[in-house]
């Protein structure tokens, strides 16, 4: 059986006059102004089943901030680091040759480029391994 590290959060009295003035300013998201509380509240020695009841929130965010806090000090902890997504699969070079096939000549036989037709197109091309009538239609709304 494995022992959870218990990060204990000791705020200085800096600290905690900048938390107090950080929630008291409302100036700040809530998720920002509930990890503020947080830390304030471990400060004080409740317990992280306490802490998650009290602030409606869970055991394991309130860990997570109390480790944050412990390794990267307070900005970390109360501010938000930007999330790392998946980057878009349609970039502009792919929306520019959309855009051009759509004002293109039709293929032989066509009267007019079809959706269909300029996603397969761009498929053909290599511009991009896979794309959907729908998304050809997103580009083109633009």
């Amino acid at each position: 059986m494995s022992r959870k590290t218990i990060f204990v959060v000791r705020l200085t009295e800096e600290e905690r006059a900048k938390l107090g003035k950080f929630i008291s300013s409302g100036k700040s998201s809530a998720r920002s102004q509930t990890r503020a509380r947080i830390l304030l509240m471990a400060d004080e020695g409740y317990t992280n089943n306490k802490i998650a009841e009290v602030l409606r929130t869970t055991r394991v965010r309130v860990n997570r901030i109390r480790k944050i806090y412990c390794q990267e000090g307070l900005d970390s902890a109360i501010n938000e680091k930007s999330r790392v997504g998946r980057p878009p699969k349609i970039d502009g070079t792919i929306e520019a040759q959309a855009t051009l096939l759509a004002c293109s000549e039709p293929p032989e036989g066509r009267s007019s480029w079809t959706l269909q037709l300029i996603a397969d197109k761009l498929i053909e091309l290599k511009v991009i391994d896979s794309i959907s009538a729908m998304s050809v239609q997103r580009i083109l709304k633009k």
